[in-house]
């Protein structure tokens, strides 16, 4: 067995099944000290299931855990103390106040960290003493993670932490995460929105049907997965699609007249064979957009895009 001192999380052969469903299906994975690592996955594969099972809400079938160098299925109760989770809904009384939330989960850890210092942290001033019901999701959702500091632990565990927020929210949110890993915390998160984890992980495991099916940084991922460039492109006079079919390395051609997109192995050969052939043809190009491939191109290609209950 390797040494999980230097890691924050350890999971080996982690299984957990609901009845005859086999929701996770001999996961291994770890996360060092000071990371933020994501689980990424279409809903049902089983991302939920492994995070209850490392915090200690549901008891696996078999593997080992450690978490923050303890085995947490042998010692939950001193793992609960060294980590922070926030699930993805927060159940309050609605009219507790964030001021007097934290105070209480702070007793329950013998004091915690001061209520005034999370609500600044976090950006909860200015609602500190208002009823939970009058703040807005990405309040609460900075509420939630303020709770999850409260007994400044060494590992915080997010669940999908920006469901269901505006774009102005969710960015905020992703500062405040950001922050976590400047202050020394390790972040374990999961989370549906690939662009998001592209910017904010260290690495990542793609999770489908219970497995992972990849892992590692995702920069890494995106160059050994070889997914192609995508390019769109617009033209003054009409062409035809078996003019763009011949040019190197295109695939997925789609569009007509003026408009057009494809997938294209080596951008650079593709886009200098289309200003040859539209220059000997005498057309002009009026728009052209280049994008590389993406975590997304990766996750997608990986998982099966279905929703599946677990």
């Amino acid at each position: 067995m390797s040494d999980p001192a230097p890691l924050s999380i350890e999971v080996r052969g982690l299984r957990k099944a609901y009845g005859g469903l086999e929701a996770v299906r001999g996961v291994d994975f770890t996360v060092g000290r000071g990371e933020i690592f994501g689980l990424l996955g279409p809903n049902g594969a089983g991302k939920t299931t492994i995070v209850e099972c490392l915090v200690g809400l549901r008891e696996p079938d078999a593997g080992d855990l450690f978490v923050c160098g303890l085995d947490a299925r042998r010692q939950p109760r001193e793992v609960k103390r060294r980590i922070g989770v926030a699930l993805q809904s927060t159940s309050l009384q609605d009219k507790i106040t964030p001021r007097e939330a934290l105070r209480l989960f702070g007793a329950l850890y013998g004091g915690g960290v001061p209520a005034d210092e999370l609500l600044a942290r976090f950006d909860l001033g200015a609602k500190a003493d208002a009823a939970l019901d009058t703040l807005s999701g990405g309040q609460r959702q900075r509420l939630a993670l303020a709770l999850a500091f409260v007994n400044r632990p060494e590992l915080v565990v997010l669940d999908e932490p920006t469901t269901g927020l505006d774009p102005q929210a969710r960015r905020e949110l992703l500062a405040a995460i950001g922050r976590m890993k400047a202050d020394g915390c390790t972040v374990l998160l999961t989370t549906h929105h690939l662009d998001e984890a592209e910017e904010l992980c260290d690495r990542v495991a793609i999770v489908d049907r219970g497995r992972i099916t990849a892992s590692g940084r995702p920069r890494d991922l995106v160059a050994a997965a070889g997914a192609p460039h995508a390019v769109a492109l617009r033209v003054a006079a009409p062409l035809e699609a078996a003019v763009l079919a011949r040019l190197p390395g295109v695939s997925d051609l789609r569009g007509d007249g003026t408009d057009w997109r494809f997938a294209a192995a080596d951008a650079t050969a593709a886009v200098a064979a289309l200003g040859a052939t539209l220059a000997a043809s005498g057309n002009a190009l009026v728009d052209l957009r280049v994008r590389r491939a993406t975590l997304e191109d990766v996750y997608l290609g990986l998982t099966r895009g279905e929703e599946v209950a677990a």
